[in-house]
């Protein structure tokens, strides 16, 4: 038991590790030969960009070898410039990385676990990485928070993955205080991250990797979200699962917005109502914000009206993960002819007795 354990921790951070970008892979990065791309002055010429290309509705796949989840996928999730936020899949858990080129460097600027719901987080930073650095040269070191030592220690490395064969700068961690472990990063040009592998043990013989599979252009996150609608001749509220697609830079506010209107069986949204804001404060709450429509076009009673809002608490709440939404009009508290929220006043989810429609 202890065994599985360690090993899947080790995959954990094997996968959360790699800071991966990634575009179709053409012949530049691909290496049909098992000699050397070029000189060290060569290579020294090229910049991070050119080995991690950022691109919008990029899926990336990869093969996992030594453990189960060390296969995962990447989607590109935002992009602005130089910035990308990749949504890091392996099957049991996903994970969200901002990451940047900057000043020579590609740097991991932002991360954070268990992240199920869509949100920008280009903006944000805690604990940055450095995982890659100019010059492009046999020999460029520099060391992370945790006294790990990084270094290129080739810049011709010979990769083969189950979507070809690459040459590779081949990026080397080794952390001073646990001579058992070592992380080894492949970068090809004008592709991105090509290969990772952990190795790990007395004799650093066991390994992990993670390599290249496949790389998909034009590609949609799917999620499946649950949106919740009221029953009134029942006085019951039921859901309907849909599954929406999210590309590049999509506005989730939006997307959730038409989703929630589209094949309605009963109505939430009027068909003027807004989003005017979404997103998961640090407080733990979900913060929704509707356009005046929402009232003006009601047209409802109190009970309808209460099913209504404990409809949006439970479709909002449960897209977030959390308990409690704050609701608002026009930046202003909720107030109709027959509910009020007070300031900071928030709706609860309660799915109840909630049944899935057909």
């Amino acid at each position: 038991m202890k065994s599985l354990l360690l090993a899947v921790l080790i995959v954990i951070l094997l996968l959360f590790s790699t800071g991966c970008s990634w575009t179709k892979s053409n012949e530049n990065g691909k290496s049909d030969t098992d000699g050397d791309s070029g000189s060290a002055e060569e290579d020294a010429m090229f910049l991070i960009e050119d080995y991690f290309p950022i691109k919008d509705n990029i899926r990336t796949l990869y093969e996992g070898q030594g453990n189960e989840f060390a296969t995962y996928d990447v989607y590109n999730e935002y992009t602005s410039g130089n910035i990308v936020q990749q949504r890091i899949n392996n099957g049991g858990t996903e994970k969200i990385e901002v990451l940047q080129v900057k000043d020579g460097k590609l740097v991991k600027q932002f991360s954070q676990a268990e992240t199920y719901y869509r949100q920008n987080f280009l903006e944000m930073e805690n604990q940055p990485e450095i995982l890659l650095m100019e010059p492009l040269v046999v020999g460029t070191t520099w060391i992370l928070d945790d006294a790990s030592v990084r270094t290129i220690t080739s810049i011709s490395a010979n990769i083969a993955t189950p979507s070809g064969n690459y040459q590779a700068i081949e990026v080397t961690t080794e952390n001073p205080n646990d001579p058992s472990e070592k992380t080894v990063h492949y970068y090809a040009r004008d592709v991105g991250l090509v290969k990772t592998v952990f190795l790990y043990g007395e004799t650093k013989e066991a390994e992990i990797s993670s390599s290249l599979k496949e790389i998909q252009e034009n590609a949609a996150m799917t999620q499946t979200i649950n949106f919740y609608f009221p029953n009134p001749d029942e006085d019951t509220i039921s859901y309907l699962s849909k599954k929406i697609n999210f590309h590049t830079n999509d506005v989730t506010r939006k997307v959730l917005e038409d989703a929630y209107k589209e094949n309605a069986p009963s109505t939430v949204f009027s068909p003027n109502t807004r989003i005017n804001s979404l997103y998961l404060n640090d407080d733990g709450m979900v913060y929704l914000d509707l356009s005046g429509d929402f009232i003006t076009e009601m047209n409802a009673g109190a009970g309808y009206e209460s099913m209504m809002l404990q409809c949006i608490a439970n479709t909002f709440g449960n897209y977030y993960n959390v308990q409690k939404v704050i609701l608002t009009i026009d930046n202003e508290p909720y107030s109709s002819g027959h509910i009020f929220l007070e300031k900071g006043e928030y709706l609860e989810v309660k799915p109840g007795a909630t049944l899935p429609l057909d």
